[in-house]
Order: C-alpha cells, then sequence, then structure tokens
C-alpha cells in the first residue's frame, strides 16, 4: 500500500507541475470538481442527470482549461517539451483527448439519428428522454475509457500502474479542489502563471 501511495502521489504531482501552470486552467479545474462532487452525490439518485452534468460541465470546462489555456511551449520550470510532456504522459494526452472528445460528441449525434440505437434502447419520451439516452451513453463512455487505459497501461507498463492511474482519475475531483480552491482568486488579483513548488509534492504526499 506504501508503494501505491507513493506512486498515486508520484502521477498527482507530475500532473500538476507538467499540465497545470495557468492559474485560468487551475480555476476550471476548480468549477469542474465542484461539480463532479455534485455529480457523484446524483450519481446515487439519478446517473442520467449525474453524467450529463460531468460530462456536459465538469469535463468540459476542464478540458477547455487543457486546450485553450495551457502552455504548449518550451517547459522552463520542468525543463522540457510540450512533445516529451505528451510522449511520457500516463493517462490521456491530448492526442488520445481528441478521440475520447471525438466520441464524446458523437454519442449525442448518433442517438438523435438513431433514437433506439438500432432497437436497444426505448423509444425516448421526448427531449427530456433523449438526454437521458445521450447521459447513459455518457456515463458508458466514461467507464469504458478509464476500462481501456487501465489495460493499456496494463499492456505497455503494469497493471498497478493503471489501478494507480484510475484511483487517480476518481480521486482527482477532491484533489482538484484542494489544490486549486485558491486559483480563482489568485486569477482575479492578477497572476497568470502558477509557480510550482516541491512543497506542493510534500502535501501531496502526505494527503
Amino acid at each position: 500500500m506504501t508503494g501505491f501511495r507513493a506512486q498515486l502521489a508520484e502521477q498527482r504531482w507530475d500532473d500538476h507541475r507538467y499540465y497545470h501552470h495557468s492559474l485560468v486552467n487551475q480555476s476550471l479545474h476548480f468549477v469542474s470538481a465542484c461539480t463532479f462532487l455534485t455529480a457523484y452525490v446524483l450519481l446515487f439518485i439519478d446517473p442520467a442527470v449525474a453524467s450529463l452534468l460531468a460530462w456536459g460541465v465538469a469535463m468540459t470546462s476542464r478540458q477547455a482549461g487543457h486546450f485553450f489555456f495551457e502552455p504548449k511551449g518550451y517547459d522552463h520550470v520542468n525543463k522540457a517539451t510540450h512533445e516529451h510532456k505528451e510522449e511520457i504522459k500516463v493517462g490521456y494526452n491530448l492526442a488520445r483527448k481528441y478521440v475520447l472528445m471525438g466520441i464524446w460528441v458523437a454519442i449525442p449525434v448518433v442517438l438523435l439519428f438513431q433514437p433506439t440505437l438500432f432497437g436497444s434502447l426505448e423509444y425516448p419520451d421526448g427531449f427530456m428522454g433523449y438526454l437521458r439516452h445521450v447521459g447513459i451513453g455518457w456515463l458508458g463512455l466514461g467507464v469504458s475509457a478509464i476500462f481501456v487505459r487501465v489495460m493499456q497501461l496494463w499492456a505497455k507498463r503494469d497493471l498497478e500502474t493503471g489501478l494507480v492511474w484510475a484511483t487517480k482519475i476518481v480521486t482527482d475531483p477532491f484533489n482538484d479542489f484542494k489544490m486549486y480552491k485558491s486559483a480563482p482568486r489568485r486569477l482575479m488579483k492578477g497572476e497568470r502563471m502558477d509557480h510550482h513548488d516541491v512543497d506542493d509534492f510534500e502535501d501531496l504526499k502526505a494527503a
């Protein structure tokens, strides 16, 4: 368990220091974290609505931070190129995210033209029924995305790395809430970039 926790802290630290320089990105991650935590509660009440909230608000704000606001030039803090960081990324790098988000967009389009998904679903009861089908489809996509990446990491590295990454993904909303809760205030004060400190890594290891 000690090794598992250490690897989890390392993956979290690498994700933070490599991919969260922009305070706009961090602020969007804070919004995403709050939304995901709400969706986690709703998951036990109404999975379709929880999924719509998670993908429609939490994931879009989260990925917008990465796609549009995070610097993609040479990382002088970590002395690494953007290409190098993308190559060693444990989870979904930008190339994989393009595929994932493409499938995400495709699901409502497919259900618009095939409301019963070729007879595998009941015909939706109006627009709200359609949205609920989309929500369930997105929920399946989320579970599948985690499972597929765990399998890929198991084949490429080992099973523990995949399970650590899956744990990180599921618990990211809690960690992001803690890590980035001060980002909106700093952003409003005029700061734009974060200077990562090794103390952040110590905090992650202690978490």
